[in-house]
């Protein structure tokens, strides 16, 4: 990739001349005189940028950085004559990039620079000379432009092609390749384009090549720190993940992982257990030792989903006769990526899981086809063009509930999202001593109101400039990170509580302290029965994690009737122990119980074991995936012999 300069957007407007400022880097960039300069190199200034002559535009453009006298008026208007060097437009943004020293005079410089593909190697990162060789018809960048599956697949071809006196060697290169490509398969990896650049691999990603890497090296003597490395794999790429591990501990390393995968965690040799629960209301060791020491301590919390003594299946069985008496969505689509042309069906009103291996189709059949079809068709818009019908059985209303931080800023916290903090300011309005000073409930927002803490407006930190050094985000010395005044304190409701001090309980201790609040407390039972109870209500919810995030993003949606939406939640297990994602179900079961259906994108075998409907993708992930193996209930897809998901799905039994 390349960056230019875009002659393009240093004119933005063609309708403007160039005295009132047609050309932006000039007016950005402090040139104030360049205007005058270019009108004495025989630019006309007072038309249309548009209608100026291509000699005119080249001056303005590429004229040469030559010295010219002009005659500039000062402040008190006297004239002076003084010797300026021209900078045409495009050498003004070229000189403020090269100085460019601050992320706001960079990002005052992009706006005129246009990111696109090498116009030498066409984006192929290689010279003429090494794009001149190939091997069985393909050069370097072709070959590598292929995934790994089409690569290992192509290459064991490669030796018989060669000269005879080349063969040892070339058999030697392909071992070579084959195994180190070996442990990148088996972590399920063989879906990635061998040119796909680094940085646009997910964190997972990057951690599984990484581990690869470190295999190859046989490093002997290491500690490892695996930081959940099963998020985003399918039972079957955990069991290569657990290879890698083996390979490392043979070769001499140590290893810790933090994670919650059981299939990840039956490989361990010794548990280091914390909790009880989260944030204030963990933080101690519960247990460790062996998985036999685990059994036997009554305060271990994973120890029963490790021996398999806790119940698989929570939620009650839906037989294959029940599935479709709520209706039925279906979906056609057309080939898209590596998709083939699909036709499924989604039970109307329960749980649907849609698993696969990684790059199999799963977010391509749910997030780029349901869901767009789905909202078109709800809007009497054009459906995508890759989609050829969708029956939607009466859902009007889509909702993606993904991982994605919620809010951009400190200024969103639980307690506003949530809506509790609305309700809490009335409360404090309405005290005596409010009435008495005239505040308002408006007063007492931490955004806007007039008790807003003066030194850091309500964010709670403020932004201190260290030399040399990033600047450093500490708690506000005047409101010790509680956003308001200190004359908020003088506010109390009935218990001595102040509205700054109230938002720094979590939620479950915030439950006794406003009984009298019937609005608070319905908001506030939400969030704990979504397993939230321990945050802070003054916790900025950018700062929360994903799992944290899809939940209480569903906390608005648990009081309303929802017969009419879908609701699709990608991989919502993700970073769950095992009692959370019972929780997570408990709350699916409440959507349901409002009617809902409920999409979920999961590898998590406990998830899929309780869905009442199964969409299994595959068989393989990219051009080895995309189509739908098998569909049915959790049993049906254990008995499947095709599905790769349903040999690592137990048989659930009935609820226990």
């Amino acid at each position: 990739m390349v960056r230019v300069i875009d002659d393009d957007l240093l004119v933005p407007d063609p309708s403007k001349t160039i005295a009132d400022g047609a050309v932006a880097p000039w007016k950005m960039m402090g040139l104030t005189v360049m205007p005058q300069m270019v009108g004495e190199l025989g630019v006309r200034t007072d038309v249309p940028y548009r209608d100026l002559t291509d000699a005119e535009r080249d001056v303005v453009l590429h004229g040469p950085a030559e010295k010219h006298l002009i005659t500039v008026p000062s402040k008190s208007g006297k004239l002076f004559e003084v010797n300026f060097t021209y900078r045409n437009a495009r050498l003004a943004v070229q000189e403020a990039l090269d100085k460019a020293a601050s992320e706001g005079g960079l990002t005052r410089v992009n706006k005129f620079i246009h990111t696109g593909t090498c116009p030498t190697c066409h984006g192929t990162r290689l010279s003429d000379q090494a794009l001149g060789t190939h091997v069985k018809g393909l050069n370097l960048a072709e070959a590598t432009a292929h995934t790994l599956d089409a690569v290992i697949a192509w290459a064991p071809t490669v030796v018989d092609a060669q000269p005879a006196e080349m063969h040892t060697m070339a058999t030697v290169i392909v071992g070579q390749l084959l195994e180190m490509a070996e442990r990148l398969i088996e972590l399920g990896l063989g879906y990635l384009g061998l040119d796909r650049p680094s940085a646009t691999l997910s964190t997972g990603e990057r951690q599984r090549v990484q581990l690869a890497r470190a295999v190859r090296n046989q490093t002997t003597g290491v500690l490892y720190v695996l930081d959940e490395p099963s998020i985003g794999l399918h039972p079957s790429n955990v069991d290569g993940l657990n290879g890698v591990i083996r390979d490392l501990l043979r070769d001499g390393n140590s290893v810790v992982l933090v994670d919650h995968d059981v299939q990840v965690l039956r490989e361990a040799d010794w548990f280091v257990e914390m909790g009880p629960g989260s944030g204030g209301e963990g933080g101690t060791l519960l247990a460790e030792g062996t998985l036999t020491d685990l059994v036997g301590n009554p305060s271990s919390l994973i120890a029963g989903f490790l021996d398999g003594t806790e119940p698989i299946r929570l939620r009650a069985n839906v037989s294959s006769e029940q599935l479709f008496d709520h209706g039925r969505i279906r979906l056609s689509t057309r080939p898209l990526h590596t998709v083939h042309a699909l036709d499924v069906e989604i039970p109307k009103g329960r749980l649907t899981a849609v698993t696969g291996v990684s790059g199999s189709g799963k977010t391509t059949l749910v997030l780029e086809s349901l869901v767009p079809a789905l909202q078109t068709a709800a809007a009497g818009e054009p459906l995508p063009a890759h989609v050829s019908s969708v029956e939607s059985s009466g859902v009007a209303r889509v909702n993606v509930i993904d991982a994605t931080p919620i809010g951009t800023n400190v200024r969103s916290t639980v307690a506003t999202y949530s809506g509790v903090l609305d309700d809490l300011r009335r409360a404090y309005a309405a005290l005596a001593e409010s009435t008495r000073r005239g505040l308002t409930a408006s007063d007492f927002s931490y955004n806007t109101g007039s008790l807003r803490c003066p030194r850091c407006e309500g964010t709670g930190e403020i932004s201190l400039d260290v030399q040399f050094l990033p600047d450093v985000e500490v708690a506000c010395p005047v409101c010790d990170g509680t956003r308001y005044d200190p004359a908020a304190r003088a506010m109390r409701r009935p218990g001595g509580l102040s509205l700054p001090e109230l938002l720094c309980l979590t939620v479950r201790q915030a439950l006794p302290v406003t009984e009298d609040l019937p609005k608070v407390q319905k908001k506030l039972h939400t969030l704990v029965d979504l397993g939230l109870g321990y945050l802070t209500l003054g916790e900025d919810t950018p700062a929360l994690s994903g799992g944290e995030a899809q939940r209480l993003k569903l906390a608005t949606e648990l009081g309303r009737k929802q017969s009419d939406a879908l609701f699709v939640l990608d991989e919502p297990s993700v970073g769950l122990h095992p009692l959370d994602v019972r929780v997570l179900l408990g709350v699916v079961d409440r959507l349901g119980a409002k009617g809902a259906t409920v999409v979920v994108i999961e590898h998590d075998l406990d998830m899929i074991a309780n869905a009442d409907y199964v969409v299994d993708m595959g068989p393989g992930g990219g051009a080895a995936g995309g189509t739908v193996v098998a569909t049915g209930t959790p049993a049906e897809i254990a008995d499947h012999p095709a599905s790769v998901t349903g040999r690592y799905l137990t048989p659930p039994a009935k609820v226990q």
